[in-house]
C-alpha cells in the first residue's frame, strides 16, 4: 500500500510557499520521487524534520513509495539520536546536511538543497508489516525508544475526517506554525496536501516579526496551535493584527485555559473566524475529537465530540461504561484511525494491528448532557510541554543517567516539577534539562527535598509531592 496517491491530481496547482517561491504538486512530487528513487520498497528510514520543503518532499517520497519513515526532531540531542538509530537500525536516513558528520561510515545516496540521503550499508533486518505507514515517536524531545505504529488506513481515515469536519478546500492556505515531527503539525500538511490546498512553510516562530509578515504576504487562511501558542498569541496582541485573509484557528496539544479559549472564541466570532478546539494523539493518528466552532463561546472549557467516523465513551474504575451525564470516566475512543500500536524495539515493526480500533486515552473526562465531553485530569504520567507530550518517567530515567541519584518528576502543563536530595546537583539540572529536551529554562522547577516520599514497597509518592507545586 502506499500514500499521497491522488496529488498528481492537483498538476500546477501550487503546493508549497516557501521564502518567496510556490512549488506545484507536480514539482513537489517529482522531488519526492526522485528521493525515494534510492530507497527500496519496504525498508525503513529515519526522517530528521525542520520546516523545509526538502524535508516535506523527503516525507512524501517515502510515503508514496512504501517506504516507512520514522518522524525525528532535526534538532534532536546526537546521543539520544544514536541510541534511536542503534535500537532501529534504518537503512537510510533523510536529513539536514549539517549532521552528516555524525554517521561516520555511511554514504550520500543523494541530495536536495539542503538535505541529503545517507545510506547506511546496512539492510534492515527487521520486517515490516505490510499496513505500516509510518512511525511517530510517543515522546519528540526525549528520544523515546517507544514509537506508535501507524498504518495507511489509519492516515487515510484520519486526514478525511479532519478534512470533513474542518471543510478545507483547494483554497485553504495553511502555515507551518507547528513541527513536522509532531503529530498535529503533520496532520495540517496531510489534510492540506490530500484536498489540494497550499501550505507555507516556515521555520519562523510566532514570536518572530518576519511569520507574521508571510501570514500576511501569502494570505495565511488557516492557524494552528497548542496551548502555549494561545497564551503567547495573547500577549502578541493578536487581537490587535490586521490579517485580513485568516479565516480559522485550530487549537489542539494539551487543555486550553478556559480563559484563552473564551477570550479567542469571542474575538473570532467578533471577526467572523472560525475557532475549533480539538483532542487527539499520535495513538489516534491525530485528531479524536473536535468542538465544533459554533459551540466555541457556548461551550468553554469543553473538548467536543468525536469527529466524523470515530465514537467516544467512558469507561469506568471497574471497565463498565459510564453512561450517566456528568459522571467521570477513562475516555475510550474508537475509529479507524487508532492506529496499530506501539513499537519499542526493532522486531516490533512486524506485529499487525495489536488495537484493533479502540484506543484507551488515559484522560478522565465527563459527558454533558448535550453530547459534548470535557477532559478533567488524566491517568497517565505525562505532561504537555509546550504543545509536547512528555514522559515523566523517561525524564526521570535521563536524569538519573546524568547525575545518579534519586529523581522524582511531576507538574502541570508546561511546568515540569524535578525533585532531587543531592544540593550539589540542584544548579545543573535546569541547563541539563533544558538543552536535552529542547525546552525554554523556564519549563523547570527544582526543588531539593530532605528525601523523595515512597510507600512500604518503595513505589514514589507522587501525590505527596504535589503540595510543593507553586500552582
Amino acid at each position: 500500500m502506499k500514500a499521497f496517491e491522488n496529488l498528481q491530481a492537483f498538476g500546477g496547482c501550487t503546493a508549497l510557499c516557501y521564502e518567496g517561491r510556490e512549488i506545484s504538486y507536480d514539482d513537489l512530487l517529482h522531488q519526492a520521487d526522485a528521493i525515494a528513487a534510492h530507497l527500496p520498497a519496504r525498508s525503513l528510514g529515519f526522517l530528521l524534520a525542520e520546516n523545509v520543503p526538502e524535508a516535506i518532499a523527503g516525507y512524501v517520497g517515502f510515503l508514496s513509495h512504501g517506504v516507512v519513515p520514522v518522524m525525528v526532531d532535526a534538532a534532536l540531542d546526537g546521543e539520544l539520536l544514536a541510541g534511536l538509530v542503534a535500537r532501529y537500525r534504518p537503512s537510510f536516513l533523510w536529513m539536514p546536511e549539517a549532521r552528516v558528520g555524525e554517521f561516520v561510515g555511511a554514504e550520500e545516496a543523494f541530495s536536495l538543497g539542503s538535505y541529503v540521503l545517507l545510506d547506511r550499508k546496512e539492510p534492515s533486518p527487521f520486517p515490516l508489516h505490510p499496513s505500516l505507514a509510518l512511525l511517530m515517536t510517543t515522546s519528540g524531545s526525549t528520544g523515546s525508544p517507544k514509537l506508535v505504529r501507524q498504518s495507511y488506513e489509519n492516515l487515510r481515515a484520519n486526514t478525511a475526517s479532519i478534512i470533513e469536519y474542518l471543510s478545507i478546500t483547494p483554497k485553504e492556505r495553511a502555515i507551518t506554525s507547528l513541527p513536522l515531527f509532531y503529530v498535529y503539525g503533520l496532520s495540517i500538511l496531510n489534510t492540506h496536501l490530500a484536498a489540494g490546498a497550499s501550505v507555507v512553510v516556515t521555520r519562523e516562530s510566532v514570536f518572530s516579526r518576519a511569520f507574521w509578515q508571510r501570514m500576511r504576504e501569502q494570505a495565511v487562511t488557516s492557524l494552528g496551535g497548542v496551548p502555549y501558542t494561545y497564551a503567547m498569541l495573547r500577549r502578541l496582541r493578536f487581537s490587535r493584527m490586521e490579517l485580513p485573509a485568516l479565516k480559522t484557528l485550530t487549537q489542539a496539544g494539551g487543555k486550553l485555559d478556559a480563559e484563552l479559549h473564551a477570550a479567542f472564541a469571542q474575538d473570532c466570532a467578533a471577526k467572523g473566524r472560525r475557532f475549533f478546539v480539538m483532542y487527539g494523539a499520535a495513538e489516534a493518528t491525530a485528531r479524536m475529537g473536535y468542538l465544533p466552532a459554533e459551540l466555541a463561546a457556548s461551550h468553554v472549557g469543553a473538548m467536543g465530540r468525536a469527529i466524523p467516523g470515530g465514537r467516544f465513551a467512558l469507561a469506568g474504575e471497574e471497565g463498565a461504561e459510564v453512561t450517566q451525564a456528568g459522571t467521570p470516566g477513562e475516555l475510550v475512543y474508537y475509529g479507524a484511525n487508532v492506529a496499530l500500536g506501539y513499537a519499542e524495539c526493532g522486531e516490533d515493526l512486524a506485529r499487525g494491528d495489536d488495537w484493533h480500533g479502540r484506543y484507551a486515552t488515559g484522560d478522565v473526562a465527563v459527558r454533558a448532557a448535550d453530547g459534548i465531553y470535557t477532559i478533567v485530569g488524566r491517568k497517565k504520567r505525562f505532561l504537555k510541554m509546550f504543545g509536547k507530550r512528555t514522559n515523566l518517567e523517561e525524564v526521570e530515567h535521563l536524569l538519573r543517567q546524568q547525575f545518579g541519584g534519586e529523581f522524582a518528576c511531576g507538574g502541570t502543563d508546561d511546568h515540569l516539577y524535578v525533585f532531587l536530595t543531592e544540593e550539589a546537583v540542584l544548579p545543573q539540572v535546569v541547563p541539563y534539562l533544558s538543552a536535552k529536551l529542547g525546552l525554554h529554562p523556564s519549563a523547570f522547577a527544582p526543588r531539593r527535598l530532605a528525601a523523595i516520599p515512597k510507600n512500604a514497597a518503595g513505589k514514589t509518592l507522587y501525590r505527596e509531592l504535589e503540595q510543593y507545586y507553586d500552582v
